[in-house]
Order: structure tokens, then C-alpha cells, then sequence
């Protein structure tokens, strides 16, 4: 009985220093996910805007001939992934991962038919575990990320369909809604899809439309894929604050169950100390 009250006490002992690991993390995600979600928020009505600017040039440009907005055919498609470096975030990779596992076993017969940028360790080794081709990676990336920690894997996704290595761009990331809600999505990224509805600006331009969208439009791709990583980063912090307040909830649950069991455990221990007592002044009278 003694042995069996000793490991229920560790078993305590151990679930309460879970639990203060994962409220530490709670905590810490909870500070990160108020910073990142201010850097996201900040990021859209720029990158909104220069998509406007884009589309609208496009638009009152007829005839201009630009990779980035010419559709081809599709030989060979690039997936730009943004992962996580590190992991106890729910289901924060998985569901990224899960989704361009499915667009690639529907979409390609072979490795051949695509070529994946990734950003984050937990999809890079992912991905090398299945030997599929990785083009480039980035790993790393601290929690408030500059678009510099991005940048090389954002220019080398950009320029590779530029080339004409493959003929479209997804993006897939997580997009941030709140603290529980994040959402997987995967966009075209390039070409730049067009819009129907998009008023032409009666601007003039210098030196020309053709000039301004050879300037704007790579500018375009890598802020739209530097938005993505901050609504990556807002979104894994909030995944990463509610998991972690989840194992402390559970925690809290077996310390109860735990400390139920022990107290049972100790009350039948002193039974049956009495009953021992009890019996043998009884043999002795």
C-alpha cells in the first residue's frame, strides 16, 4: 500500500511541474500572440493596397507582356509552405502540411511536375523525410520576423517562376482569425490572377506602365509572401497559447484525479492499520 501511495505522489509531483511548464508557455505565447497579431494587422492595408495599385495598372495597360501576369501552361508548379520552427502547437503544421500533401497527391504524377520553398524546420524535415525536392529553405525565423529573414526564400520562389522553372506559385500558410481560430490556406500567388470589376487609375506613368509593373509586380509576390509569414507567426502563437492552456486544464484534471486516488489510497491504509490494531488487542484479551 505504502509503494503504491509513493508513485501516485510522484505521479503528482511530476503532473504539477507539467503544469507549470505548459501555463509558462501559455503565458509567454499569449505575450508573443498580442505582437504578432499587431505586426499581421499592420501588414494587410499595405499589402492590399499595393495589390490594388498592381491590378489597377494591369488593368488600364492592355498588351503588357509581364511573367507574372501571363497564365501558360502548367508543366511544372512551385509551393511556397510556411511552417513553424518549433512544435506544441496543436494542429498548427499538421493542417498546412496536410493541405499541400492533398493539392500535390491530386494534382502530380511524379517529384518531377513540382518544387517546394519552405519556411520553418517542422516542414523542412517534413518534406526531406519523404524526399520530396525542396528548392530552398529558411529556418529560424525569430517571432517578430523582418522580411531580410525571409528574404532569400522569397526572392529564389519569385525568380523561379520568373524563369520560367515552373509555371505557378501557391502560397499556403495559415491564415490568422483569432487566438482558436486559424485558418490553412493556399493561394495562386503567381501569375497574379486577374480581377474582374478592377477600375483602371487615370494615371501617368514614369517612364512607363510596363516600367513601374517591372519594379512592383516582384515587389508584390515577396510582400504578399512576407504578409503570409506574420499571419503565420500571429497564428502559431494563438494554436501554440491554446494548446498549451489545454494540457493545463488536463493537467489540473489528473492532479484532482491523482490526489483522489491518494487520499483513498491513504484512507484504506489507515483502516487497515486500525483494523490490525483493533485485532490484536482483541488476540491479547
Amino acid at each position: 500500500m505504502a509503494k503504491g501511495m509513493r508513485e501516485i505522489k510522484r505521479q503528482i509531483k511530476s503532473t504539477q511541474n507539467t503544469k507549470q511548464i505548459t501555463r509558462a508557455m501559455e503565458m509567454v505565447s499569449a505575450a508573443n500572440l498580442r505582437r504578432a497579431q499587431r505586426s499581421a494587422e499592420a501588414a494587410r492595408p499595405y499589402s492590399d493596397k499595393l495589390k490594388e495599385v498592381v491590378q489597377s495598372i494591369a488593368a488600364g495597360s492592355k498588351g503588357i507582356k509581364h511573367p507574372m501576369l501571363q497564365s501558360r501552361e502548367v508543366k511544372k508548379t512551385g509551393y511556397l509552405v510556411i511552417t513553424s520552427d518549433r512544435g506544441l502547437a496543436g494542429g498548427y503544421n499538421a493542417n498546412v502540411l496536410r493541405k499541400v500533401m492533398t493539392e500535390i497527391r491530386e494534382n502530380h504524377k511524379s517529384t518531377a511536375e513540382y518544387s517546394i520553398f519552405v519556411i520553418g524546420r517542422k516542414g523542412s524535415n517534413f518534406f526531406r523525410k519523404r524526399n520530396m525536392p525542396i528548392v530552398e529553405e529558411v529556418t529560424g525565423v525569430p517571432d517578430s520576423p523582418k522580411f531580410a529573414d525571409i528574404k532569400s526564400v522569397a526572392s529564389a520562389a519569385v525568380k523561379n517562376f520568373e524563369n520560367g522553372t515552373y509555371d505557378q506559385l501557391f502560397l499556403v500558410y495559415n491564415q490568422f482569425k483569432n487566438a482558436i481560430t486559424q485558418i490553412p490556406t493556399m493561394i495562386r500567388l503567381l501569375p497574379m490572377e486577374e480581377v474582374a470589376g478592377v477600375a483602371a487609375a487615370s494615371y501617368e506613368y514614369e517612364p512607363s506602365p510596363e516600367g513601374v509593373l517591372e519594379v512592383l509586380l516582384p515587389k508584390y509576390a515577396e510582400t504578399l509572401i512576407y504578409s503570409a509569414v506574420l499571419e503565420g507567426k500571429a497564428s502559431e502563437f494563438g494554436a501554440r497559447m491554446t494548446a498549451m492552456n489545454s494540457a493545463t486544464k488536463n493537467a489540473t484534471k489528473m492532479i484532482s484525479g491523482y490526489t483522489l486516488a491518494y487520499n483513498r489510497a491513504r484512507q484504506a491504509s489507515i483502516t487497515q492499520e486500525i483494523s490490525e490494531i483493533v485485532a490484536g488487542a482483541n488476540a491479547n484479551a
